[in-house]
């Protein structure tokens, strides 16, 4: 007969035998002040708990004989929860990147392949890298094994591989994984898209040559009047008929 599959957010202390629970003859007992008692008899360590005020816990079922410790349940519980949500904590979550390469790649593509290890490295992701073959380029893998040296040292500043490069079927496979921040260099492209200091246009207009300047404004000089009692106007002596 087969066993029920047990529910996936079950709590690990539902699987914790209690007092009465406990299957054993005899038990290991540690105290209240978590110093060891020693070997006694079942009903014997449920008495010394009920003294206390206190549980039976059962902590290591499979040890000989079990090991129990007389404590609250409910504060036992709320330890062992704590300490499953501060270990869930740490854990991360590794996401791997994927970038393949080929025996002839172009330089100009082989670049663009590191600055996208450089970018998933930068975030903290793994990098794998696959270089397969084809056709009758197996018989020439060396190629190969060179475009990964090439891809390595680049990638350098960034991550390191965890194994060398291996030859897997027609593939030349690779792990990179990224290294400490503190150890890591900064990604460059982060870089180029920081904003320009505040001085760097005033240096461009201080650079600028004097023929790309605007011509000053020559004012055009005006005829001066005639004083007073002179000519007058150039119309003045036109007669309206």
């Amino acid at each position: 007969m087969s066993r029920p599959f047990a529910p996936r957010n079950s709590n690990p202390a539902s699987f914790i035998r209690v007092n009465g629970k406990i299957r054993a003859r005899e038990v290991r007992v540690i105290g209240v002040d978590n110093k060891q008692v020693g070997i006694v008899l079942l009903n014997d360590a449920i008495n010394m708990a009920r003294q206390h005020g206190v549980d039976l816990v059962e902590i290591s079922p499979n040890a000989e004989p079990p090991v129990c410790r007389l404590v609250d349940f409910g504060k036992f519980r709320y330890e062992l929860a704590k300490k499953e949500k501060d270990s869930r904590k740490h854990q991360h979550a590794s996401t791997v990147k994927e970038v393949q390469l080929s025996p002839r790649i172009d330089p100009h593509d082989l670049g663009i392949k590191v600055q996208h290890a450089v970018n998933f490295l930068c975030e903290d992701m793994k990098v794998k890298v696959a270089l397969k073959f084809r056709g009758r380029e197996m018989q020439h893998t060396e190629y190969g094994f060179e475009v990964v040296k090439k891809f390595i040292a680049e990638i350098a500043p960034f991550g390191h591989p965890d194994f060398p490069p291996k030859l897997i079927g027609r593939a030349i496979n690779l792990m990179i994984s990224p290294l400490p921040r503190a150890k890591r260099a900064k990604n460059p492209r982060a870089e180029d898209k920081g904003e320009m200091p505040p001085e760097a246009p005033a240096k461009q207009k201080n650079s600028a040559s004097p023929a790309a300047a605007p011509a000053p404004k020559t004012r055009v000089p005006v005829a001066e009047e005639p004083p007073s009692g002179g000519l007058g106007t150039p119309f003045a002596g036109l007669e309206i008929k």
